[in-house]
């Protein structure tokens, strides 16, 4: 029997809840008719891992089979940008433009600020509701943009940074609570629209750690923790839990960190979670230990995160793993010797991961310069501290802004200073006040 596009939504919908149910699916995830028209187009864009495996199940035969492909979906943005444009970033399978949305954040963020019951423009009334109805309706295209931008934000946050961003994050959760609170939608849409919540909590409370928000950042991580321990998401939990243990580092917890992963292994247990998410986790325990100054546990740790990371990536990996790429773990295993005193072995991890880190991640390559800068400057190589330091203020300069990194290049200030006699340094220290005063 032929079946009409809403039809086929609407079952691939049923399967989507079903899998996620036996934790085949990473999310909680729902294909709007519009999505699957997208998918019956000349052109159709290449699906995530999620619907990949949903399409795959639906029609029991490999994605390739049904007339996808990686490169599919090239359809430019035509929204506005009004900050400098971050180049696509490139995955493996997928392409996309991350700030297409940047215009719908500052839209967001107004309509918020003046009353509820004004929203965005592509959910407010006028666009959700047929005309002369006040009904706020929520439809599955609804859902995608919601969805999309919360992505956006995260690859925002990945290129410039989160001092400018966790506003406008806030916000947007706001009005996420404002339409499960007062909208109007399908049992599907309301899953959905919990499931977006809890992942937007915790992007927010990971946006106001890197402003050094730390407060407010334990606050989002409280209530992204309890909104999975409500709905049974142990991915969220997982996730959650690993931006508390890198939290609990900065903040001097080790002990802390050490727990919160261990305790989001058991969580990642529970969803069968790919490989990617283990070597996340083991590097977040092998932190702590550092911090603690436990070689041997550090070691072990880190040993297990690579093993873990060799074995690739998957379809099923989420993508809040997308940044642990070989360089973001060569990095963070160079902030682990850093911690344990091996300054020799840190600045050669941190000098490669640089050098692999793509322009796409530019906060993450920010950090790592900043670590090796102070790497350097605890093994006496003033030449390659400042060398570092320079690299990372071009990328501030950029418009890069993270509050983690400027107190770390703070510290590499104070550093620097104390060596009058060598000029470079003295130079770098004078022009590191502008930006760390």
């Amino acid at each position: 029997m032929h079946l009409t596009q809403e039809q086929n939504a609407e079952k691939l919908t049923k399967l989507a809840a079903a899998m996620y149910e036996t934790g085949e699916l990473t999310k909680r995830t729902s294909v709007s008719p519009r999505q699957f028209r997208r998918w019956e187009s000349d052109a159709p864009p290449w699906p995530h891992p999620d619907h990949r495996k949903l399409l795959e199940r639906f029609y029991d035969r490999p994605i390739h089979e049904l007339g996808f492909s990686p490169t599919g979906d090239t359809t430019p943005s035509t929204l506005a940008v009004t900050e400098p444009v971050p180049p696509v970033i490139r995955t493996e399978f997928e392409t996309h433009d991350p700030v297409n949305r940047r215009q719908l954040f500052a839209t967001g963020a107004a309509a918020l600020g003046s009353a509820a019951g004004t929203g965005l423009p592509w959910l407010s009334p006028t666009a959700s509701a047929a005309p002369g109805d006040d009904e706020l309706r929520v439809s599955h295209d609804d859902v995608e943009n919601l969805r999309s931008a919360a992505h956006d934000l995260d690859a925002l946050d990945q290129q410039f940074g989160s001092d400018r961003l966790w506003r406008g994050a806030r916000n947007q959760l706001l009005w996420l609570h404002h339409l499960i609170d007062h909208g109007t939608y399908s049992e599907p849409v309301g899953q959905e629209l919990h499931a977006i919540a809890g992942q937007l909590t915790t992007s927010l409370g990971w946006f106001c750690y890197d402003a050094d928000r730390q407060t407010e950042a334990r606050v989002f991580f409280s209530e992204a923790l309890n909104t999975a321990m409500l709905d049974g998401d142990d991915a969220l939990a997982t996730r959650t839990l690993s931006n508390m243990a890198r939290q609990s580092v900065d903040l001097g917890k080790a002990r802390e960190a050490i727990r919160f992963s261990r305790i989001a292994q058991a969580h990642a247990t529970e969803w069968s979670a790919p490989p990617r998410v283990a070597a996340l986790l083991a590097i977040r325990e092998a932190q702590g230990h550092a911090r603690l100054g436990d070689e041997i546990s550090a070691g072990n740790a880190i040993k297990r995160a690579w093993n873990h990371f060799e074995h690739g990536t998957s379809q099923r990996d989420p993508d809040w793993t997308g940044f642990l790429n070989e360089a973001e773990l060569t990095c963070l295993e160079g902030m682990c010797r850093l911690d344990l005193g091996q300054h020799r072995q840190s600045v050669k991890l941190l000098d490669r991961s640089a050098q692999l880190q793509d322009i796409a991640r530019s906060r993450n390559r920010g950090m790592c310069l900043a670590r090796l800068a102070y790497a350097a400057l605890q093994g006496h190589d003033l030449d390659h501290s400042v060398h570092a330091v320079d690299e990372s203020l071009q990328l501030i300069e950029g418009g890069m802004t993270s509050t983690r990194n400027i107190k770390q290049l703070t510290l590499v200030r104070n550093g620097l200073s104390l060596h009058k006699a060598h000029q470079p340094a003295r130079e770098m220290a004078e022009r590191l006040t502008a930006y760390t005063a």
